[in-house]
């Protein structure tokens, strides 16, 4: 079955289509690349051809390359897995050069064809390579497209020839949101930028793009570093501007990522070594360090993450096998921040909500918080008016129960207090259908005590989302012990419909998330309890790869809430209640009773001005806790950040309260933003090998207590020379 098609009209403009049997979005594959080649060779060789054109048959141009390829390369290479990946990019290098040059004459630069690039929609990653080794690219005006280079993001950079392509197009500094950040641009915005060359209407794109074949001249289809006296935009390194550009670009990148990204440091090293060469040069520098990054662990361990593990995850991979359960009609009980957010996203997916509170004025604020973050979409063109006024339409804001009924599907969102929730289950119940699922949104409380006061057990879940809703991608969904395989479809597929990434755990203390990051916010605080320079605390959790550091994290949760946890843990824990976290409520409680609550309060461990934004670590953490005489070496510090988070998932996967490896690593970097260049805690004990985690372990505790002591799984695997991604395979576990 083919994958592009080849027409030619009677103008002698030829279309060659891509349209990848079996996918809603094209994807670039070896097969795809060899049958691409012939069929532009066919097209070049043929004298009746004017030009050719660039398109998708599908609503979108292309999602990129099949990173499962790369990894069969890598796999098949036996012990040259270098030389195939780099034989493997400089073919493509070779086709995209292809499209360039096709029948010019190296000297004169004439006699070549015009190629056109015309996106109906979408384009990313490889498909925008091949878009910018076109001589001229158009997108349709088409409102959901999108058009970038996001390879960073997964731990990887533009490798065929993008980065190269782009910085001798636009210079070194404006490619930077593209290549460094990731960016995905609208059509008009790619214009602006340089990107792209034109926008039509989506029904006047094939049109404009003949035209402009049938019309284009030899100096139309020379790229910029193929005419003579080409000077790079900015200036090149060895220029006096380029030279402060470059200076400029590795300090923004340095400061961006703290040196943890090793996908970001090649691809400046390719910028940088490639603008000092010939083009042909620079791509074959490009393909080098590109190499180098897939046979980087970090990098694979983030593709394996953020792209496979995650794609499986939102695909439906630990879904029980039970017909479909798409919510039509959801009941969302709580009209407050969270249960707001729930209905907003829900509206959005095209579910009718109905949001109850205890009158409605309470109700309606819920219903205000909506349009609120709708307007702001509205502002920043990202939704219309009608689109806005649609989404609306689909909430109902009241007092009455009543209104649920249809549901078949309920959110409960309301304080987290037993009392509360067993009162609303109750009432909730007396009108539901039997078939209604009942799912409460909790981040801590045991989902099991929780359904006691449910008449349908094995019809309630926890569904716990993190906050803000609309913006955090994770949602936990937690099976109680009489929790059913409908009552887990049902959630799955709710997470799903919101176009959010569902992990499924079980039920236990904490459950996955909280587990692993209030040991992380703890050990932390503690350290503050020590003497420990608060900003080398931070630091050192920044450097390692976390987005904020322990006490950042706890100012934005909020201090009043870890003070409530710590008392509601240490009450449900008994004499059993960790000394070390003991140590940590010392320093929570004193800012409590100080009126620090966090950023809410413009006060924490931070202080903050009338903006709510920080100014600096508060002088009163020293004051408090004197800077003890002898501090620590920053590894000690990430040591004890990193392993008070890893422990706890080794824990959770080794009780059970994990099924799915691939669940403990995407929640961890979704949910908490845990080094996400690691791939996870799991990818980042298979990194570093499970003997160095137990060595690291047992050091730690020594020092610091058994805390650190190493668990006997770890111990075992490290015993036997294991790793977490071969003993715990997805196909094993299915098994």
């Amino acid at each position: 079955m083919s994958i592009f098609t080849y027409t030619q009209d009677n103008d002698g403009v030829v279309t060659l289509a891509w349209d990848q049997p079996g996918t809603s979005m094209n994807v670039m594959t070896i097969e795809g690349f060899q049958e691409f080649e012939e069929l532009f060779d066919k097209a070049m060789a043929d004298s009746s051809v004017k030009g050719v054109i660039v398109t998708s048959a599908k609503k979108d141009f292309a999602g990129g390359m099949d990173l499962n390829v790369l990894a069969k390369i890598r796999e098949g290479a036996g012990d040259s897995p270098a030389k195939a990946l780099f034989d493997f990019t400089m073919n493509g290098h070779r086709i995209l050069r292809k499209i360039e040059r096709n029948n010019m004459d190296a000297k004169t630069n004439k006699g070549g064809k015009p190629v056109v690039w015309a996106s109906p929609g979408t384009s990313a990653g490889i498909g925008t390579e091949v878009a910018l080794s076109c001589h001229y690219r158009i997108m349709a005006d088409n409102p959901k497209a999108k058009v970038g280079l996001p390879e960073i993001l997964v731990g990887l950079f533009p490798g065929s020839g993008g980065t190269t392509r782009v910085v001798r197009m636009m210079g070194a500094m404006a490619a930077a949101p593209i290549l460094l950040e990731g960016k995905m641009l609208a059509p008009k915005q790619a214009k602006n930028m340089g990107l792209i060359d034109e926008v039509v209407a989506p029904e006047n794109l094939m049109a404009r793009a003949k035209e402009w074949v049938l019309n284009a001249t030899d100096a139309d289809i020379i790229k910029p570093w193929d005419a003579k006296g080409y000077k790079m935009p900015g200036g090149a390194p060895y220029h006096p501007a380029g030279f402060m550009t470059y200076v400029g670009a590795i300090a923004m990148v340095h400061g961006k990522t703290q040196g943890v990204y090793p996908a970001a440091k090649a691809m400046l090293s390719a910028i940088y070594e490639g603008a000092l060469v010939p083009f042909d040069t620079a791509l074959k520098i490009e393909a080098r360090h590109f190499t180098s990054i897939l046979l980087n662990p970090s990098s694979s361990a983030m593709i394996r993450s953020l792209f496979l593990n995650k794609g499986a995850l939102e695909k439906g991979a630990v879904r029980p096998d039970v017909p479909d359960q798409t919510v039509k009609k959801v009941g969302i009980l709580g009209a407050g921040m969270m249960g707001a957010g729930i209905a907003t996203v829900s509206a959005q997916a095209g579910i009718e909500v109905v949001l109850i509170d205890r009158d409605q004025e309470a109700a309606d604020k819920g219903t205000a918080h909506v349009d609120a973050y709708l307007s702001e979409g509205v502002k920043r063109k990202k939704v219309t008016e009608d689109k806005k006024a649609e989404i609306l339409s689909r909430v109902t804001a009241t007092p009455d129960y009543d209104a649920l009924k249809g549901c078949d599907l309920i959110v409960e969102a309301v304080f987290e207090d037993p009392l509360i929730k067993a009162d609303v289950t109750a009432r909730t119940e007396a009108v539901i259908g039997e078939d209604c699922i009942f799912a409460t949104n909790t981040s801590t409380l045991p989902i099991t005590d929780l359904a006691k006061a449910s008449l349908r057990q094995e019809q309630f879940i926890g569904i716990h989302f993190f906050s803000p809703v609309e913006k955090m991608m994770l949602v936990e969904i937690i099976k109680g012990k009489e929790t059913g395989d409908i009552a887990t479809a049902k959630a799955l597929d709710f997470v799903r419909q919101i176009r959010k990434t569902p992990i499924v755990v079980n039920d236990a203390r904490f459950f996955y998330a909280n587990r692993c990051i209030i040991p992380y916010i703890n050990e932390g605080v503690m350290m503050v309890a020590e003497g420990i320079e608060p900003a080398l605390i931070e630091n050192a959790a920044k450097q390692m790869g976390m987005p904020l550091g322990p006490l950042q994290l706890n100012d934005e949760t909020s201090i009043d809430l870890g003070v409530k946890i710590a008392k509601a843990t240490k009450q449900a824990m008994g004499d059993a209640y960790p000394a070390a976290a003991a140590k940590a409520d010392e320093v929570l409680f004193k800012l409590f009773d100080a009126g620090r609550l966090g950023r809410k309060s413009k006060s924490g461990y931070y202080d903050y001005d009338e903006k709510g934004k920080r100014t600096g670590l508060w002088p009163g953490l020293r004051e408090n806790w004197p800077e003890a005489p002898e501090q620590p070496e920053v590894s000690e510090v990430q040591h004890r950040l990193i392993m008070a988070q890893v422990l706890e998932a080794v824990g959770a996967l080794d009780e059970g309260v994990l099924e799915d490896i691939r669940e403990g690593d995407v929640g961890a970097i979704l949910g908490w933003g845990f080094m996400p260049w690691s791939g996870g805690p799991f990818s980042w004990l298979d990194i570093i090998g499970a003997a160095k985690a137990v060595e690291i372990c047992e050091t730690l505790a020594a020092k610091h207590g058994d805390r650190f002591e190493p668990p006997a799984l770890l111990q075992e695997m490290a015993a036997k020379g294991e790793s977490f991604y071969t003993r715990f395979a997805p196909e094993k576990q299915a098994a």
